[in-house]
């Protein structure tokens, strides 16, 4: 079947992949618009895949003020060339991940960097709340390993649902991008800063201090 310029132009626009691609997903779907995306999608995903393995030591390192002020992010996302790293796709995926830092406060870029003995400390509190059910232990087993995964998905920010799409992980986000843009990209690490976090907490401390020492 014959397929239009427009209808090309118009999948690359969403899709963001090649002419070439486009018109022969389109054919390949017999002109169906969104079974041409969906194969676009699987294609770049089988790409990302290959990609993942390759170095990505260039990139930026964006900072994001939020709140007036009361919120800031500095955030590193490494892709392989230089040439990406400045080009408006990367720098709006970084921007976003960035902005969705500062909403969320995840703690750790991937559930890799969570140590053992965290993960022991939540899985024995999500044991002991379990074990006050009266379950039996098989199904406590159960209700502990959904709970650590919850936990991973709450403090890891890869896991987390985007802020500004919740039908979308931050992985996703970033693997669709490595479809689009060509490129192993990868989120390195962050921090996120609050004004006045901890704060409360040291002076606290302080004044238990004082009060100890003066007792």
């Amino acid at each position: 079947m014959e397929i239009s310029a427009t209808a090309v132009k118009e999948l690359r626009e969403k899709t963001g992949a090649g002419m070439m691609d486009c018109k022969r997903a389109l054919a390949e779907s017999n002109g169906d618009f969104e079974k041409a995306v969906t194969h676009l999608r699987e294609k770049g995903l089988a790409a990302a895949a290959k990609k993942a393995s390759r170095v990505a030591s260039e990139g930026i390192v964006m900072s994001y003020i939020h709140g007036g002020g009361k919120v800031g992010v500095l955030l590193e996302v490494n892709c392989e060339t230089d040439f990406v790293a400045k080009t408006d796709g990367f720098l709006s995926l970084v921007k976003d991940i960035a902005m969705h830092i500062a909403a969320l406060s995840p703690q750790y870029v991937s559930r890799k960097e969570v140590s053992a003995d965290e993960t022991e400390k939540e899985r024995q509190i999500y044991a002991a709340q379990a074990r006050e059910s009266g379950k039996p232990d098989h199904v406590i087993q159960k209700m502990v390993d959904g709970k650590v995964e919850k936990f991973y998905k709450d403090v890891c920010l890869l896991e987390q649902p985007f802020v500004k799409n919740p039908d979308v992980t931050i992985e996703k986000l970033v693997v669709d991008a490595i479809a689009k843009l060509g490129e192993n990209i990868s989120v390195r690490r962050f921090t996120r800063y609050k004004v006045g976090e901890g704060i409360e907490k040291k002076c606290e401390d302080f004044a238990k201090e004082v009060a100890a020492v003066q007792g």
